[in-house]
């Protein structure tokens, strides 16, 4: 495997038991290099991760000392991986939800399509709780509302590519996106900004307690902050209504 001078994995990482490493493994099986973001994890699974890049100059580790929440800790990725010159990330979840092996096709079509971003599109099997199923249905619905049915396949999937410099300037102008509501955020404000999104289907699993499963989502919690965030987008959808439309007009004029 040949490692890329433009294309990088970042998994942040927050206290995902042991399931991280085999998630780590996985995603060196199939890419080159592959960074970890360690968001001020307290379970012990820092020392492992660093364990691992001593032997594996292929796998960078990066240890923040607190726990910032799952956005920051891209942002900070991001910006290391643009000092270092790469151009696209491919951001996927520790616990084992995402599968590596899909991890080439969607470099690859970021490759062919680079002013765009590569979205998953989640396959669900039966392991998927059926509220969480149809919780996303829902922010999908405002995320394609916000950004006038731009194409988002799934608002709320991490498993995805990101050109680099167009998010890390998003997420710059503004103080959100910085926890559990990143990956919707960070879609919906590209759309608005001009990224094309393309989506790619890819299967997730949700593993159980007894199969290494690790979850820190909390119904209560995180729906109020995605409530939060759907308001805040749609009172900027409403502010940005002209320039959708006329943008919408004008693809649709040369199709």
């Amino acid at each position: 495997m040949t490692a890329s001078s433009t294309h990088v994995v970042i998994i942040p990482s927050y206290n995902p038991g042991s399931k991280v490493f085999e998630t780590v493994r996985d995603a060196r099986q199939y890419w080159n290099p592959v960074w970890v973001i360690i968001d001020g994890s307290t379970d012990g699974t820092a020392a492992g991760l660093q364990a691992l890049a001593v032997d594996d100059p292929g796998l960078r580790v990066v240890h923040l000392p607190r726990n910032q929440g799952k956005g920051a800790a891209v942002l900070h990725g991001f910006q290391l991986a643009a000092e270092a010159g790469y151009t696209h990330a491919l951001t996927m979840d520790s616990d084992g939800q995402h599968p590596a092996d899909r991890i080439p096709a969607f470099m690859a079509e970021s490759t062919r399509q680079p002013q765009a971003m590569i979205l998953g599109v989640p396959v669900f099997d039966a392991s998927a709780p059926s509220l969480r199923v149809k919780g996303r249905q829902v922010s999908n619905w405002w995320a394609n509302l916000e950004t006038l049915w731009a194409g988002i396949g799934d608002s709320l999937f991490g498993f995805r590519v990101y050109p680099i410099a167009p998010l890390c300037k998003v997420m710059q102008r503004q103080p959100w996106m910085r926890h559990f509501d990143f990956d919707p955020e960070a879609a919906v404000r590209l759309c608005w900004s001009g990224v094309k999104p393309v989506n790619l289907p890819a299967r997730v699993r949700y593993l159980s307690a007894d199969e290494g499963g690790v979850s820190h989502f909390r119904y209560l919690r995180d729906n109020v902050l995605l409530t939060w965030m759907h308001t805040r987008l749609f009172i900027g959808f409403v502010l940005r209504l002209p320039m959708l439309l006329m943008r919408r007009a004008s693809q649709l004029f040369r199709a």
